[in-house]
C-alpha cells in the first residue's frame, strides 16, 4: 500500500510538473505574440486599406483585459485621428500605394472636426492622382461626410444612406426622482448651464433650448456646406428636408434613393467592390480567391512610416474625454496623470507646447490641476497654443486659458463657462420607509452633509456660495487670459455653449485651424524654421495593447457594429442605457464641483455603447428601459 501511495504521489508530481511546463510554454508563447511588432515587410505595393471598425478618437484608450473579459463584450475599435491623417499623407507621396480603400461598413463616427481633417487628407491623396474608394452597407452622418471625399462611393444594394443631422432628445428624471422621493439638490451658476436640468426638470428650459438650437443649427449648416463642397452633385436638401418623399420616390429602396440623390456612385456587393479594386491595383498572387488584391493595413503602414523627429521638440499634451480626478486615462483626462506628464516634460528641452483639447469638461479641481501644470511651462517663457478638436467646453475651456493662442475649427463646440454640483439627499425616501433622524448639533454644520436627514439651510447656502465663488474663479481666469473684463466674460459665459465661429467673434478663440496650424504657430514663435517635430507626451499605445485589442475584438466586434440602416438605428438602445448610466453616475457618484457641458456630444463617439456594458447602473438601466 505504501508503494502504491508513493507511485501515486510520483504520478501526481509528474502531472503537476507537466502542467507547470505547459503553462510556462503557453504564457511564453502568448508574451512573444503580444510583444511582436508588426513587420514592415507587411507593407506591399497596392492599396492602403483603412478598415475603420469602430470610432475615430483624439486619444485611444488603453484596454483593461480583465475588465474586457468580465464585461462579456468586446471593446469598440478606436483609431486616432492624427494616425489616420499621417497614414494618408504618407500614402499620397509613396509610390508603393496606388489606391486607398476606405472600409466604413462598421464605422461608428468621430465628430465633424475629425471627419474634416481626415477628409482633407483624403483630398490630398486624390490630388496625387490616386483613387480613393469607399464602401459600406449603411452610411450615417459621419460616415457619409468621410465617404464624400472618396473618388468612388459604393453602397451595398441592401443598404443605404441616412443623414439625420445633429441634435435629438435627452432624458429628464425629475418625475422619477419625485416618485422615488429623492431630493436632487442643485447648486449652479449660469442661466444656460443645463447640465443639472435632467435632475431638476421634466423638460428642457427655454434658455437651454435657445442655446441648443443656435448651436445645432450652426453645426448643421457647417455639415451641409462641407458635404456639398466635397460632393457637389449631392442633393442634400432633398435628403434632409423631405426624407419620406425622397425614399418613397425610390419605392422604399434606400440604396437606390442614395444613388439618385448623388450620395453614392455605385450599388454593389462587397465582392463587386473588391473586383473593382482588383481592376485598379491588380490581383494578389499571395492569396487565393477571385477578388484578392495586394494591400497594406493601417497598423503595418504606420509602423513602416513613423513620424520624423528633426530638430527641437514641441510638446503636445492631449486632454481627451471627461476631465476627472486621479490617474484615469488615456482616453479619459485624469487630472493627476496629465499634470504628471506635463511636469515630467519640464525636464525636456521643449521649444513650445500645444495643448490638444477634445473634452466637454468635468471636475473643476482636475481642470485646475491641469491648468497649473500648463502654467509651469508658461513660466519658462515658451510659446503655448491650444488646439481645440470637436469639443473644448467647460473644463475643456478652463484648461485652455493659459494659452498664448487658441485655435479652433468652425465646427468646434466650446465655451460653456459655468459651474455646478449636484448632491442627492434621501430624507423623504427614508420617511416613506418609516426611517427618521434626530440628534444634537453644536453648530449649524454639525453632522452635515446628512444625506438621510437632509441638509440644513446653512449647508445649502454654504454650498451655493462655494459654487458661486468657483464661477468667479472661472471668470477671472478667462478674463486674464483673453484680456476681457469680468462683465465681458460673464456676458458670454453663464454656461452658454458656442460654435467655433461664434466663439472667435466673441474673442474666446483667436484663429481657425487644427493641430498643424497650432504647431506651425508655436514653431514660428520659437523661431524654429522647419527644424522641429511634435513630441506627444505620455506613452503611446503599445504593441501589446494593439494586439490585445485585435485579439479581444475579433469577430464579436464585427457582429456588434455591422449591419444595415435598421441595425444602426436599433443600436440607439445601447446609447440610451449608456446615457442613463452616465446620468446616474453624475447624480450618485462622489463628485465635486463640475465644469461640464451637457449640450456637448460625447467626446469619444461610441462611449455610450462602451459604457452600457459596464457597471451596475448600466445594467439596472438596461433592465428598466431595455
Amino acid at each position: 500500500m505504501q508503494f502504491a501511495g508513493k507511485v501515486w504521489r510520483l504520478l501526481v508530481g509528474i502531472k503537476d510538473g507537466l502542467v507547470l511546463v505547459f503553462m510556462l510554454l503557453f504564457f511564453s508563447a502568448l508574451f512573444a505574440v503580444l510583444t511582436t511588432r508588426p513587420s514592415p515587410a507587411a507593407v506591399r505595393d497596392g492599396a492602403l486599406v483603412l478598415e475603420l471598425d469602430g470610432v475615430v478618437v483624439e486619444e485611444r484608450a488603453e484596454i483593461d483585459p480583465i475588465e474586457a473579459l468580465l464585461s462579456g463584450e468586446a471593446p469598440i475599435g478606436e483609431y486616432q485621428a492624427r494616425d489616420l491623417v499621417h497614414a494618408l499623407d504618407e500614402a499620397a507621396s509613396d509610390e508603393r500605394i496606388t489606391a486607398v480603400v476606405l472600409d466604413l461598413d462598421r464605422f461608428l463616427g468621430g465628430g465633424q472636426v475629425h471627419m474634416q481633417a481626415i477628409g482633407e487628407a483624403l483630398d490630398r491623396v486624390r490630388a496625387a492622382e490616386k483613387p480613393v474608394l469607399a464602401y459600406a452597407t449603411a452610411y450615417t452622418d459621419d460616415g457619409m461626410l468621410l465617404a464624400a471625399h472618396a473618388s468612388e462611393v459604393w453602397v451595398n444594394p441592401l443598404g443605404g444612406a441616412l443623414v439625420t443631422g445633429p441634435g435629438g432628445q435627452r432624458l429628464y428624471y425629475a418625475g422619477l426622482l419625485e416618485k422615488l422621493k429623492v431630493n436632487a439638490r442643485v447648486y449652479k451658476v449660469g442661466e444656460y448651464k443645463s447640465a443639472v436640468e435632467p435632475y431638476s426638470r421634466a423638460d428642457m428650459s427655454d434658455a437651454a433650448r435657445e442655446n441648443a438650437r443656435a448651436l445645432y443649427e450652426t453645426l448643421w449648416e457647417e455639415y451641409r456646406a462641407n458635404l456639398k463642397k466635397a460632393r457637389p452633385g449631392a442633393d442634400i436638401a432633398r435628403v434632409t428636408d423631405a426624407p419620406v418623399e425622397w425614399i418613397q420616390s425610390a419605392n422604399g429602396d434606400l440604396a437606390t434613393a442614395a444613388l439618385q440623390a448623388g450620395l453614392v456612385d455605385t450599388l454593389g456587393t462587397r465582392a463587386e467592390f473588391e473586383q473593382r479594386v482588383v481592376e485598379l491595383v491588380g490581383e494578389d498572387s499571395w492569396q487565393d480567391g477571385p477578388n484578392a488584391y495586394p494591400h497594406t493595413e493601417l497598423a503595418a503602414w504606420l509602423e513602416d512610416n513613423p513620424l520624423d523627429t528633426p530638430g527641437r521638440p514641441i510638446g503636445v499634451v492631449t486632454v481627451a474625454g471627461e476631465i476627472v480626478d486621479g490617474d484615469a486615462g488615456p482616453g479619459t483626462a485624469g487630472g493627476d496623470r496629465i499634470a504628471e506628464l506635463l511636469d515630467d516634460a519640464l525636464e525636456e528641452d521643449l521649444a513650445g507646447l500645444v495643448v490638444r483639447v477634445d473634452s466637454p469638461g468635468g471636475s473643476v479641481l482636475a481642470s485646475e490641476m491641469i491648468r497649473d501644470a500648463v502654467m509651469r511651462h508658461k513660466e519658462r517663457d515658451i510659446p503655448i497654443a491650444v488646439s481645440m478638436a470637436n469639443v473644448a467646453a467647460s473644463g475643456g475651456y478652463w484648461v485652455s486659458t493659459p494659452a498664448d493662442r487658441i485655435f479652433a475649427e468652425p465646427e468646434t463646440i466650446t465655451g460653456s463657462i459655468g459651474i455646478f454640483a449636484v448632491i442627492p439627499t434621501f430624507e423623504e425616501t427614508a420617511a416613506m420607509a418609516g426611517v427618521t433622524s434626530d440628534g444634537v448639533r453644536t453648530t449649524p454644520l454639525s453632522g452635515q452633509p446628512d444625506l438621510v436627514g437632509g441638509l440644513t439651510p446653512e449647508t445649502d447656502a454654504m454650498l451655493q456660495a462655494y459654487i458661486e465663488d468657483g464661477y468667479e474663479d472661472f471668470l477671472t481666469r478667462v478674463g486674464e487670459a483673453r484680456g476681457m473684463t469680468r462683465e465681458q466674460v460673464d456676458a458670454v459665459g453663464q454656461g452658454r455653449v458656442w460654435d467655433g465661429g461664434t466663439a472667435r467673434q466673441l474673442r474666446l478663440v483667436d484663429e481657425y485651424g487644427g493641430m498643424e496650424e497650432a504647431l506651425a504657430w508655436v514653431a514660428a514663435q520659437a523661431e524654429l524654421g522647419e527644424d522641429w517635430h511634435p513630441l506627444y507626451l505620455g506613452t503611446s499605445a503599445s504593441t501589446y495593447d494593439t494586439l490585445l485589442r485585435q485579439w479581444l475584438i475579433g469577430d464579436s466586434e464585427r457582429a456588434a457594429t455591422g449591419g444595415d440602416i435598421f441595425a444602426r438605428m436599433a443600436r440607439g438602445q445601447s446609447a440610451i442605457s449608456g446615457q442613463i448610466a452616465a446620468d446616474a453616475e453624475r447624480l450618485l457618484g462622489a463628485r465635486g464641483a463640475q465644469a461640464y457641458c451637457l449640450a456637448c456630444p460625447a467626446p469619444r463617439p461610441g462611449d455610450a455603447q462602451m459604457r452600457s456594458a459596464d457597471g451596475w447602473l448600466a445594467r439596472l438601466a438596461a433592465l428598466l428601459f431595455g
